[in-house]
């Protein structure tokens, strides 16, 4: 047995490096299907954070489809998703800096179909063969105001813009083909509602000519969030509602929806993206679903006819992205100890691996695996989140010494954190950090009353929620009180901000791209999301000071502890403004703060440089904080009043 060396947590040599964070942040999404290949979408960091169709030949040879100099990803809602198909051998996908739509006979150069204007954005394509056209989303950024979401069919032998088949809807979602080619059901849903909160449900007849006709609007229950369409091979339609407070299955008939199953678990996810599929067909007659219980994904073959629903194998950190390829059915997994898989399903119910996770290089004990948590929080509710203890075969910390915490607060905040391997959590845990990824009144995975509770309560119950899971864990002595340290990105920031602001529980912070002043936010957002806050808050501006009382900046003289920016400088979503606002107020209030723009950066980080950079920063601002020196050679940072620190 190797002696463990004794050293400050935080302090610990840890073989996870920001490099290493940045190398392994290739992302897996998007599977489709083309008659025996299977292709999906990577998100390369080393590549400048491009997007790549990768295909798999039916003999398990890969190879990258999209070539250099292009990157298949849409801007449409900002947030994207939905940005290619491969039909017959040809692959259309939106590239991403001229947002234009391209066909890519897969061998030779792209060709654009739609005109080269950056104000025209294209998501969520089908095929439809018999008219020899794509059916998509498009977003119109040519006029004054809110741009114009509509749903376009594009000639592939001429191209264009698209001719208009449905229009009058804020928003458009979801188009879907039934298999003779004769209906297209679609998703639609109006401000203020956010995709999980009311859409509506469209079938409409497809004329010779190719408009669409007779369109039937799903009568629903109570008002809900309905998503996903998909049709069986047999011509029937199916759909996500959650009608029940959970996203259960459900077939349409006659305008109506009639439920297959009823289960108390999500069996879809919020949809920020264009183009999830947390469920397919094997057949006419079975679907091959997947749900969300307790924190958990849980794969299951349905039965259609009597909703009889089989769990197949052990649950899942995470699972989406399903199709049905060749002989089976391929979707993606996520453990809490390897990165992202391709799995197939046969028909015998056992499973392939299509493609084995990225090697992790870390031997067992320098894995911190999550354990779930639930801890009381305000008004005898409840929260939740995974906690990571440290982990590293090499360290221990010294006797009767507890490991300070840091608890990650997720974007959204309608979203939700996962147990899914994570070498950002890795990273921490194996420098002797403990992690609460938090999961607060309002994230998604627990059914829509549990969602809803954020609604007009954002910046209170997300608050309340992370000090509280902070208090729980320092009271059984899992973690150092004095220690406690928070951060979140985007809706997460809010959060940060607002902990640092109202509560005395945690003694450092980073806030990423973080919101900070809400009333901007309703004023300078981006479309999808600029009637958010009526939901979360109140309406604008006839509650504007609920949203002063909420918005961080104007309770920044409270804030009294150290924190950390990051903040990329073409963000859409959470302009550079806020968090400049932060640093400056902060810096004249003589607290100690470190503000790092990153030009070329949007929301979120995608360059392998920017996530190396940020982790690094992090690690070295609480170390100056907290009082330990990180064991890795890392660039220095500025801290603005350091002197407030000694």
């Amino acid at each position: 047995m190797t002696t463990r060396q004794i050293a400050p947590f935080g302090s610990w040599a840890s073989p996870i490096d920001a490099e290493k964070v940045s190398a392994a942040g290739t992302s897996i999404s998007t599977l489709t299907a083309d008659g025996e290949c299977l292709y999906w979408l990577e998100a390369r960091p080393l590549e400048g954070g491009r997007s790549v169709i990768v295909e798999r030949s039916p003999g398990g040879e890969t190879r990258d489809v999209t070539p250099e100099g292009f990157n298949a990803r849409t801007r449409v809602h900002e947030y994207g998703g939905g940005s290619y198909l491969v039909s017959g051998g040809t692959a259309y996908f939106s590239n991403f800096s001229d947002q234009c739509l391209y066909a890519h006979k897969i061998g030779s150069a792209p060709r654009p179909l739609t005109p080269n204007n950056v104000d025209l954005r294209f998501a969520d394509p089908v095929i439809d063969k018999s008219r020899n056209r794509i059916i998509c989303v498009r977003e119109d950024h040519r006029g004054s105001g809110e741009p114009v979401n509509t749903l376009v069919a594009i000639d592939l032998a001429t191209g264009g813009e698209g001719s208009i088949l449905f229009e009058g809807t804020d928003f458009i979602s979801s188009p879907r083909l039934s298999p003779d080619g004769n209906s297209l059901a679609f998703v639609t849903w109006d401000h203020p509602n956010m995709p999980w909160d009311v859409t509506s449900l469209h079938v409409a007849a497809l004329t010779q000519v190719g408009g669409i006709a007779d369109i039937t609007e799903l009568s629903q229950p109570v008002p809900g969030a309905v998503s996903q369409p998909k049709w069986a091979p047999d011509g029937k339609l199916y759909f996500v509602a959650d009608w029940s407070n959970w996203w259960n299955l459900y077939r349409y008939e006659e305008g109506q929806g009639i439920q297959v199953h009823t289960h108390a678990a999500e069996f879809a996810a919020p949809a920020w993206v264009f183009g999830l599929s947390n469920y397919t067909f094997r057949s006419p007659d079975e679907a091959i679903v997947s749900y969300a219980k307790n924190g958990l994904w849980h794969l299951g073959a349905l039965v259609l006819a009597s909703g009889e629903l089989t769990e197949i194998g052990a649950p899942h950190a995470t699972l989406g992205s399903f199709v049905h390829a060749s002989d089976r059915v391929c979707f993606l997994a996520d453990e809490v100890d390897t990165s992202t898989r391709i799995l197939g399903l046969r028909e015998d119910n056992s499973i392939d691996t299509i493609r084995e996770p990225a090697s992790t290089g870390l031997v067992t004990g320098t894995i911190s695996r999550p354990e779930p948590v639930s801890f009381p929080t305000a008004d005898d509710e409840t929260a939740y989140g995974f906690f990571y203890p440290p982990a590293n075969e090499a360290f221990q910390g010294p006797d009767g010494a507890l490991p300070p915490l840091l608890v990650k607060v997720h974007g959204g905040p309608t979203s939700a954190t996962s147990s899914a391997f994570g070498f950002k959590t890795q990273y921490w845990t194996s420098r002797g950090f403990a992690i609460l990824d938090l999961n607060y009144r309002g994230s998604t995975g627990f059914g829509r009353a549990f969602r809803q509770k954020l609604y007009r309560s954002w910046g209170i119950v997300d608050v309340e929620d992370a000090n509280a899971g902070a208090a729980y864990l320092a009271s059984r002595a899992r973690v150092d009180g004095s220690k406690l340290a928070i951060s979140g990105g985007s809706a997460g920031g809010l959060t940060v901000l607002n902990s640092l602001a109202h509560h005395d529980t945690f003694s450092a912070a980073g806030s990423f791209f973080g919101v900070a002043d809400l009333a901007a936010l309703a004023q300078d957002t981006h479309k999808f999301e600029s009637r958010y806050c009526d939901l979360l808050i109140g309406r604008y501006p006839e509650d504007i000071e609920i949203y002063r009382e909420r918005s961080p900046i104007n309770s920044i003289d409270k804030i009294k502890k150290p924190l950390l920016i990051l903040q990329g400088l073409e963000d859409r979503v959470v302009p550079p403004s806020q968090s400049e606002a932060v640093f400056e107020a902060l810096k004249k209030n003589g607290i100690p703060v470190t503000y790092i723009p990153f030009e070329g950066e949007q929301h979120g980080f995608r360059r392998a440089d920017t996530i190396e950079r940020a982790l690094s920063a992090e690690l070295a601002f609480y170390g100056r904080v907290f009082g330990y020196e990180p064991a890795d050679r890392i660039e220095a940072i500025e801290i603005i009043n350091a002197d407030q620190l000694d």
